[in-house]
């Protein structure tokens, strides 16, 4: 008599989730695990088994189907990129079976369990606020167990059979990260089966998954001073001057800037305020010691006044502060320009006083010298700084700087009174991706430790002469909207801090 068997049917699939961090960094890369609980189904095929009844001469008089179990998967792999990623796991579909009476007088009833063993590749789509999608495909290999038990006159010659095999699946889903290591996905899989009969089928699992990224580690904080920059909207409220920033660029950047100095105006004043002269005389003089530099003196207003006032305003401004270094310090016409953004360029919102405050400055962009090993501090204070920058939702130092940066432990090493201070910053989007603040503070320290261990470990700079600082997307230099600005905001800058006494 032949054998009663059952085939098992299609199913649905939400694929592996791949997290992505904000990243942003976060990082785009790392180790994942996670579990999914879900509902399983099988399609039970009713035509055969009454079809196989009725080859053994008996009729059907009711059939009923088990189809659908609770099923669970564990799963772990490694996302390489936000794009791709590795996951291998095990599964338990559950079970499935059928019930059949049949005339004359008996019955059979059949059961299937599935577990096994699955490995995917998966491409993930990620898009704004934390969303991403993906799609899966991958082999499994499946254990089916089944039993067969009959009563009255109908007779299988086979109560229990298990069968391996090796099949395809596939599955898509849907995943949301709560923040850099934890996300939720949901998805639905289509797994491929043999039974033990020879019977071949599908069995579709619907679940939803928690999914961890683990085993990127972070750098243990050093113990290290904290040196806290006055904001540039308090300047005119405190006793100093702080230090001027003239930031040094490595030859590897294509930008010609290298020098940023920030003075503030009174409202629709266009005249240099005392403590202001002080930063032009630490200006002048860097500009007297490299002859071949040269400066643009950027004027800008708040929103108070008309677009045209402002205008000008900002350029009598700019062309204040041209004519005080050509007169004080003797600065060859040919090498400044004055130029006038009115309101156009705000660093700050113009609704409250203080960012008003902020907006009405002038910033100098002075050509940069390269020499940073031999530059000797003649002025007042002083504060220079080079600048790196980052891949982005990454923290890693990129080769080309390790030469610059051995210049600094050189300068560093041949004036033991200089410190110095890494800052770290983020942007507020990596390409299409929005990063939140709390990952964008939590990169920018990341970047900033590291290049502090790099100093230590590998220049023998002593940690004791270094501190970081994280400012995270607090002082951006660009607006974030191409991809030109976003690199521009994933930076270091290494301050170095001459004492004056």
């Amino acid at each position: 008599m032949k054998r009663v068997s059952k085939s098992l049917g299609a199913l649905g699939l939400v694929g592996c989730a791949v997290l992505s961090s904000q990243i942003a960094v976060a990082d785009d890369s790392g180790w994942i695990g996670g579990l999914s609980v879900g509902q399983s189904k099988a399609r039970i095929d009713d035509p055969q088994i009454i079809g196989q009844l009725q080859g053994a001469g008996y009729a059907t008089t009711s059939l009923n189907d088990v189809n659908r179990d609770t099923a669970f998967k564990i799963f772990g792999g490694y996302q390489f990129n936000q794009y791709f990623a590795l996951e291998g796991g095990y599964f338990d579909l559950g079970k499935f079976g059928y019930s059949a009476i049949t005339s004359p007088t008996g019955g059979l009833n059949g059961s299937i369990q599935i577990k096994g063993l699955n490995v995917d590749a998966v491409g993930i789509l990620p898009f704004e606020g934390n969303f991403s999608v993906f799609g899966r495909l991958g082999l499994n290999y499946a254990q089916s167990r089944d039993n067969f038990n009959s009563t009255g006159g109908v007779f299988t010659s086979e109560s229990n059979a298990n069968a391996n095999s090796v099949n395809l699946k596939a599955g898509v889903g849907a995943q949301y990260n709560f923040i850099d290591s934890v996300a939720l996905r949901g998805e639905w899989e289509r797994y491929r089966i043999n039974d033990a009969v020879g019977a071949r089928g599908d069995v579709d699992l619907l679940s939803i998954g928690l999914v961890v990224m683990f085993g990127k580690e972070k750098p243990a904080p050093a113990p290290i001073i904290i040196i806290k920059e006055v904001p540039r909207a308090e300047v005119p409220q405190v006793a100093k001057a702080p230090p001027v920033m003239i930031i040094v660029p490595l030859k590897v950047k294509t930008q010609q800037y290298c020098s940023i100095l920030d003075l503030q105006f009174e409202i629709k004043q266009d005249d240099i305020q005392r403590e202001m002269k002080e930063k032009l005389s630490v200006v002048g003089t860097f500009m007297k010691k490299y002859p071949d530099t040269t400066a643009v003196i950027e004027g800008h207003t708040d929103d108070v006044g008309t677009e045209d006032f402002n205008l000008k305003l900002s350029q009598q401004r700019a062309e204040s502060v041209v004519s005080y270094l050509m007169d004080s310090f003797k600065i060859a016409s040919s090498r400044l320009t004055a130029v006038g953004y009115g309101m156009s360029r705000p660093i700050a919102e113009n609704t409250t006083s203080e960012g008003r405050r902020a907006n009405r400055r002038i910033d100098a962009v002075i050509a940069c010298a390269t020499d940073v090993e031999g530059l000797k501090v003649a002025p007042a204070r002083l504060t220079m700084a080079m600048e790196m920058e980052f891949d982005a939702l990454k923290d890693d130092i990129d080769p080309k700087y390790y030469d610059e940066l051995a210049k600094v432990a050189n300068l560093m090493k041949a004036s033991p009174s200089i410190t110095a201070t890494v800052e770290g910053h983020a942007g507020s989007k990596a390409g299409d991706k929005h990063v939140s603040p709390e990952a964008a503070l939590a990169i920018s320290q990341r970047r900033a430790q590291n290049v502090v261990n790099y100093m230590v470990d590998k220049l023998n700079v002593p940690r004791s002469r270094l501190s970081t600082a994280q400012f995270g997307q607090v002082r951006r230099v660009a607006y974030g909207t191409s991809l030109e600005g976003q690199q521009e905001n994933r930076r270091v800058n290494i301050i170095f801090n001459y004492n004056s006494n």
